[in-house]
């Protein structure tokens, strides 16, 4: 009786009705939808997934660094245990957290800027090397930073580090460094 009523409601107005199933171009049944469902899925799931764990990995990123002054005061203590690879963990994470001039300066204030001269000037291998004179680099760009190292003794600590052929990076972070000290007029003949 319905589809009386809507061939009659075509028949009357010459247009087609919106309630009515197109039967021209696609026969509908619940098999073909969950099939359909099934390929779109498998298709683009993974691509899902995957947009979903490079978000959450980009958000975890960007948000750890400002979980507080603990994990600073952690990094800080890494310095201080003589296996080289926790000291260069903590470098290398002091390294992270030096994002402004606030942070710089906290942590010169709970001693990273000396643990760090301390760790360059005992350090035995360049990756260690590295790490202290990357992190030393990145609490350089603060020029309070610049003068709580100079206070500290880091020129002469900065010189005293042997230059290598294998290992570019420490050269490039030596003459950063120095040069930072030398922009701000600190003499660094001594």
């Amino acid at each position: 009786m319905r589809a009386l009523a809507a061939h009659f409601n075509t028949l009357l107005f010459k247009r087609r009705p919106w309630n009515v199933q197109s039967r021209y171009f696609s026969s509908f049944n619940g098999k073909d939808e969950a099939s359909l469902e099934q390929e779109a899925e498998r298709k683009i799931g993974w691509l899902l997934k995957l947009f979903f764990a490079g978000t959450a990995t980009f958000v975890a990123y960007q948000f750890f660094p400002y979980m507080g002054d603990n994990l600073m005061h952690q990094s800080v203590s890494l310095l201080h245990v003589k296996d080289p690879l926790f000291k260069r963990m903590g470098a290398s994470r002091l390294a992270r957290f030096a994002i402004d001039d606030q942070r710089r300066m906290k942590i010169v204030e709970i001693g990273g800027a000396q643990e760090l001269l301390n760790m360059l000037g005992s350090a035995r291998d360049e990756r260690t090397q590295k790490e202290a004179l990357k992190a030393l680099s990145t609490l350089s760009k603060s020029d309070e930073a610049v003068k709580a190292l100079h206070n500290a003794g880091a020129i002469s600590v900065i010189k005293s580090t042997p230059d290598t052929f294998e290992d570019a990076e420490i050269g490039a972070y030596k003459s950063n460094l120095l040069k930072r000290f030398q922009d701000l007029r600190y003499d660094i003949s001594s």
